[in-house]
């Protein structure tokens, strides 16, 4: 009889029905892949794997043999924090096409903020027809700040571009071709002269909160600010004031600290904001499924679990 892994994610998240077409097709001849609210007690106890889809954890801790979980997402700060220290290993989603997608992303919107593209759309609305000069990309500093896969794909990206690229990172990294700074002196030091700052770090207890009134203030004069990292590195309050008051010029914003992204959220209007749904990297659910069925396989066969989260770190 084939191992029961229970698959968990809110019913009300609208991946869940594509996920649950698409998980037993993938693993089908490996395990038997059933929803966590048609699992009988017996099955809760016995699963030592389970699939997650943005859990709620107590849905996690209700399964108490479990040996280690496979998020779908690459975020997993959530999980991290409320499962125990000694709790399952966490797995995350490393699709190998993330970086890709994500850097293309990156390279995306900083050309839409190199192109004065707000303000040609606003020029728009107010029906004006005016031309701007035209800045190089080599004349143009981007700060990528977090550089792990994602955040140093995109340097490079963007270095190949033409663009002049600065990375930061908490801890001390060197990237080919990238002058690369570190630490809190550094994070100054890169947003001091960026004219387009670029958030792709995990969000940590360190990183909680890092990008304050204090970060926004130390901005160039007109700089703009991209978010594809996570919603609560950036905080939302100096964020407005920053473009209200500058030195900000835009911001383009993919992640929020709710979402979706309430109706009366005072982002939606505001015409320094470029407002996104979370779509600068999506999970390509075929490569995923692929993945997730190989993992699992690997180690129903070999008892192999594939590299976990640093709980610790929180990523």
């Amino acid at each position: 009889m084939m191992p029961i892994v229970p698959f968990v994610s809110p019913p009300e998240s609208g991946e869940r029905t594509t996920w649950e077409e698409i998980l037993p097709a993938a693993l089908s001849g490996i395990v038997q892949v059933k929803p966590f609210d048609q699992l009988s007690q017996d099955e809760r106890r016995a699963a030592k794997v389970a699939i997650v889809a943005n859990p709620n954890p107590a849905d996690v801790a209700a399964l108490p043999g479990l040996v280690w979980v496979q998020s779908l997402w690459a975020g997993v700060e959530r999980l991290a924090a409320n499962l125990p220290k000694d709790g399952p290993l966490i797995v995350r989603l490393t699709d190998p096409r993330m970086a890709e997608t994500m850097s293309e992303a990156v390279l995306a919107w900083t050309l839409y903020l190199h192109r004065d593209m707000p303000r040609y759309m606003a020029q728009q609305r107010a029906r004006v027809w005016r031309e701007h000069d035209l800045t190089g990309p080599e004349e143009r500093t981007v700060g990528i700040l977090g550089l792990g896969k994602l955040g140093s794909a995109s340097a490079q990206r963007l270095a190949a571009n033409g663009f002049n690229v600065l990375g930061w990172s908490r801890s001390e990294k060197t990237l080919d071709g990238i002058q690369c700074h570190h630490g809190p002196d550094g994070l100054r030091a890169v947003l001091k002269q960026s004219d387009i700052n670029v958030l792709l770090m995990p969000l940590t207890d360190e990183t909680r909160g890092l990008i304050g009134a204090r970060e926004l203030s130390a901005c160039k004069e007109g700089a703009a600010l991209i978010n594809f990292a996570r919603g609560p590195i950036l905080d939302e309050t100096a964020l407005l004031s920053a473009l209200d008051d500058g030195p900000l010029s835009h911001a383009v914003l993919d992640v929020f600290n709710e979402e979706p992204l309430p109706a009366s959220h005072p982002f939606w209007q505001h015409e320094g904001i470029t407002v996104l749904p979370h779509v600068s990297a999506p999970t390509t659910r075929a490569t995923a499924a692929k993945l997730v069925a190989e993992n699992i396989a690997r180690y129903f066969a070999e008892g192999i679990i594939p590299p976990a989260v640093d709980r610790r770190r929180g990523y």
